[in-house]
């Protein structure tokens, strides 16, 4: 009886997960378009800076920091500005909790989505994988039940069957490199969030402050 109820739901249900694994690969779709364009402006306002700060330390210039501080185009040109002033009204004390406040503040931000395209990369194979296990049991099902079933009806079974995989693996794909891609991006943002503190540090440092 049991084992009937089973066959009754995976008759219905391997369409089901074609359906929702659609649906997973529209959503995904969505939210990388937009990581996308949201990442590209920020990252390379970021690669920017990097190399301002890059110089500054070759030159050992930390006055730089100042001319940092005056654009507002960037994550690293605000927090420099709010730093600075941070510096000139509290000296260099509180400077890192300061940094690591502003830090996790923009992190939900620049990590939206990014859990969502995880989630996906690491279980829609194993949701296809269940399509297909529905599948080639309906295909059995209909082996058994069928009076001149042969060979043939239940390879095409296992063969549509098996479409559930591939589309498990189609959105999987995308979402994990992707996934990498901008968590690789955001991690270089931070990177220079911590090199812009540092510069400040040691522009405190140099003012006696």
């Amino acid at each position: 009886m049991f084992a009937e109820k089973i066959f009754a739901i995976a008759h219905v249900m391997d369409q089901g997960v074609l359906w929702l694994l659609l649906a997973l690969s529209v959503i995904s779709l969505g939210m990388i378009f937009e990581r996308f364009f949201a990442l590209r402006k920020v990252s390379s306002e970021s690669q920017r800076v990097r190399l301002r700060v890059k110089v500054a330390l070759q030159n050992n210039s930390v006055e730089d920091i100042e001319d940092l501080a005056k654009d507002p185009n960037s994550l690293e040109g605000r927090i420099a500005g709010y730093a600075l002033r941070h510096i000139k009204e509290s000296g260099s004390r509180g400077l890192e909790e300061f940094f690591n406040t502003f830090a996790l503040n923009e992190k939900p931000e620049l990590e939206k989505f990014l859990g969502f395209l995880a989630t996906v990369g690491s279980n829609a194979p194993y949701i296809g994988l269940f399509g297909t296990v529905l599948g080639i049991m309906k295909a059995f099902n209909d082996l058994s039940t069928a009076s001149e079933a042969g060979q043939q009806t239940v390879m095409a079974g296992i063969s549509v069957a098996l479409v559930a995989t591939a589309a498990g693996l189609f959105v999987a794909i995308p979402a994990v490199v992707f996934y990498n891609y901008y968590s690789k991006q955001v991690r270089g943002i931070f990177q220079n969030l911590e090199s812009v503190r540092e510069l400040c540090m040691s522009y405190a440092k140099k003012k006696g402050i």
